[in-house]
């Protein structure tokens, strides 16, 4: 059947309970700790001695996404894996999920299907059970609001307060992608306002558009410490930036660190699209966001254990907090990292 002959079904033909239904039946719990999931007035979970996290997120049309480029099941999937990243940046094991939709009279049935496809394959492939949320109405677009529950042992987690001088500054991946395939999708976007029937250029650049568009948590991390025998001393996800997220770390545990910018880990497709919107590709790593990679410090006595991990990069190291939070440029000239992550108070 041609896209534009598949049947559409308006919301109100199944009303607020004959939705939750419809977006639930598929829900198979495979956690033993789940001992109540979708169905009753809150979700009952057995941790026995086990730490609980949770976190959660908000998701809002015209500030977080934009549906204009962003396929509906990318966004649910991507929903998923904000809150599980926060979790394993605790050192955590993600278990459940709450996913809470405020939804407009412009989406129908199957569009909202489409988003929970997303949420689906993003529990089926970080192994957490969808137990419960909420549905509303709302004037204004979509509003995805998700809540994140994990496990850890007491002596296994990792708070952003743990840093300590002389420690090592470690990111996973590279960074930077993410933004920059948020770059071409804008400019596309603009391209396509002017001239519809104009083909977007996209082509070369599928590595930092699935950054942007369908992100993975860093979950396979936890078992690479683990068998490193590593425990990070402070860790966060760079959700919001390179810059801001080790002065978070730098502020808790009260130090300063030296962030080598030789040291950054880039993708080629990102320092190609930089260099294609005339654009220093290392202010994408340092601002941009979105990235989902670990950002971490371990002692120094640890280095042997990840020096030839290969997706693990020293990138500086912590000191004395008088001595600030820096970039060491190439040229070895040292400047004070800024917070200029995304904001949203000022979108």
């Amino acid at each position: 059947m041609a896209d534009n002959e598949r049947k559409v079904t308006p919301i109100s033909d199944l009303g607020e309970f004959g939705l939750i239904e419809k977006l639930t039946n598929k829900i198979k719990i495979k956690n033993q700790s789940t001992l109540k999931g979708v169905g009753d007035d809150a979700a009952v979970l057995d941790f026995n001695s086990q730490k609980i996290v949770v976190t959660t997120d908000l998701l809002t049309e015209g500030v977080h996404f934009n549906l204009m480029y962003v396929p509906l099941k990318h966004l649910g999937y991507k929903s998923i894996v904000v809150n599980v990243s926060d979790v394993v940046a605790m050192n955590a094991t993600p278990k459940q999920v709450t996913v809470s939709i405020a939804i407009s009279s412009k989406f129908s049935v199957e569009a909202i299907e489409e988003l929970y496809d997303g949420i689906h394959l993003a529990c089926e492939k970080y192994g957490v059970d969808l137990i419960g949320g909420d549905t509303t109405s709302s004037l204004n677009g979509l509003t995805i609001s998700v809540t994140a529950i994990g496990i850890a042992n007491e002596a296994d987690l990792a708070y952003r307060s743990g840093a300590q001088k002389n420690d090592l500054v470690c990111v996973t991946g590279d960074l930077g992608g993410a933004y920059m395939g948020l770059q071409l999708l804008e400019r596309e976007n603009e391209v396509y306002k002017v001239s519809p029937t104009i083909q977007p250029k996209l082509d070369g650049y599928d590595y930092i558009l699935g950054r942007q568009l369908k992100p993975e948590a860093r979950i396979d991390m936890l078992k690479v410490f683990s068998d490193l025998k590593i425990k990070p001393s402070s860790m966060i996800d760079i959700s919001d930036g390179l810059s801001s997220e080790i002065k978070h770390i730098c502020k808790q545990s009260g130090v300063g660190a030296k962030i080598y910018e030789e040291k950054i880990p880039m993708d080629q497709e990102t320092k190609r699209m930089a260099e294609e919107l005339n654009m220093n590709p290392i202010v994408a790593a340092l601002n941009g966001g979105e990235d989902y990679e670990l950002l971490f410090t371990i002692p120094i006595a640890d280095h042997d254990k990840i020096r030839n991990h290969p997706d693990i990069t020293i990138i500086g190291h912590i000191c004395d907090a008088q001595e600030g939070t820096l970039l060491v440029a190439t040229g070895g000239s040292e400047i004070e990292l800024t917070a200029q992550g995304w904001n949203p108070l000022q979108k």
